[in-house]
Order: C-alpha cells, then structure tokens, then sequence
C-alpha cells in the first residue's frame, strides 16, 4: 500500500502500562507522522493521585484538561490540519478516568470547567485500542519502574480494563482497530512491530479485532 494512504491521524488509546507510547514512536518512525504524546511526567499531581485518589482525582484530571487543550493547538490547528499525527491517547479520555475517578459532584464540576478549554476535539481516521489482562499490564507498569506508579494496585488496574471495555464496546466515531497484545513487545521483538505495521497497511471500515498474543496471528 502506497504511504499516502495511511491514516493521516492515528491514535493509540488502552490501559496504563499497555504499550500506547512504544508503539506511537513506532509509527512514527515508519510512516513519519508527528508525535503528539500524553506526558504523564509533566502532572505535578499524578504521584499524589496514585497515593491518594480521592483526594487528587479533581486536580489531576483538570491538568490533564488544560494539557489537552495546549496540544489541540499545537498540533491541531488549521494551519496543520493536513499533517500527519500519530497520538497515545484520546481527547475522551479525560472524560473516562473522570467517569472512573471523581464523585458525583465533581464529575459535574470537571465537566463544566472542561468546556472552558475546549468542546470540540479532532477525532482520528484510525484509533488503535491495544488490550492486555489486567495481570500483565500490572506487570509492564512495575517493570517499567516509574516511582509515582508505585501505588498503583491490580484492583485499579482491572477497574481501568473494565472502563477501557465498556467505552470501546460502544465507540463509532472513528474506524476502530482492536489489537490484543498479551505477551507482545513492540520495542524488543520486530516481529511483534511488523504485525502491527501490517495491520495498519489494511482499510479499516467500522471495527476489527485482531488477536497478536502468539499463536493466533
């Protein structure tokens, strides 16, 4: 398939630890799209949040709010719109975590202040949802030895999959590419990449699954 008919903004969303920015530097370095990554380690906040969620959810999710909007600008202006993008996230999913992390009224509160930054969000011509167990992500997140990760438990992580499940179960906004990739290293094994790689190089139309745990491709 020619290059010009990879997808120009490609997306990469899925639980923490499950490999989003390795692969997002990948394409980037096979197809030359700019990286528009997430940056965790600029959330003063998020250290805190893993120690004590309740109390730094509000704080956390709303930083994460006005980074958003900082990269709606910077990489989604007019003026740039035809240059191609390759991001590990979504703009939604501030509004997932919050869902899974705020209460009632601060739910309501985050969603009011967020229309203060932005309402609207590009929305990608190929989103990429990678999907591990909760077992294995629990294990790449202690192996990647991040300290303010250190308190993350299983139980969270298994609450992130099953919220990760429920939002994709219903999305339809964009062709949707779903990979499993239990026991796959994007960064170690090429094999592993290329798979990925072709998968890209197919149209997608609507939603396909496709399992890269070894033995099943």
């Amino acid at each position: 398939m020619e290059k010009n008919r990879i997808p120009k903004y490609i997306a990469i969303e899925g639980p923490i630890g499950v490999g989003k920015t390795s692969l997002a530097k990948q394409i980037s370095r096979e197809f030359g799209h700019e990286l528009c990554l997430e940056k965790p380690d600029e959330n003063p906040f998020l250290n805190s949040f893993y120690e004590n969620t309740q109390k730094y959810a509000f704080a956390t999710q709303m930083h994460f709010v006005m980074q958003r909007s900082q990269q709606i600008n910077m990489y989604f202006s007019d003026d740039l719109i035809e240059k191609p993008i390759v991001s590990d996230f979504i703009f939604q999913k501030e509004d997932l975590f919050a869902e899974l992390n705020l209460s009632a009224d601060e739910l309501n509160i985050f969603k009011e202040i967020k229309t203060k930054f932005y309402e609207t969000f590009p929305k990608p011509d190929l989103l990429i949802y990678l999907q591990a167990s909760p077992k294995q992500i629990f294990e790449r997140v202690r192996k990647r030895g991040r300290t303010y990760e250190d308190s993350i438990s299983l139980n969270y992580l298994e609450d992130v999959c099953e919220k990760y499940a429920e939002f994709f179960f219903n999305y339809s906004e964009s062709p949707l590419l779903v990979l499993n990739v239990d026991n796959v290293d994007f960064m170690a094994n090429k094999l592993d990449l290329a798979r990925v790689i072709d998968c890209l190089k197919k149209e997608i139309v609507g939603k396909e699954f496709i399992n890269l745990a070894p033995g099943f491709f």
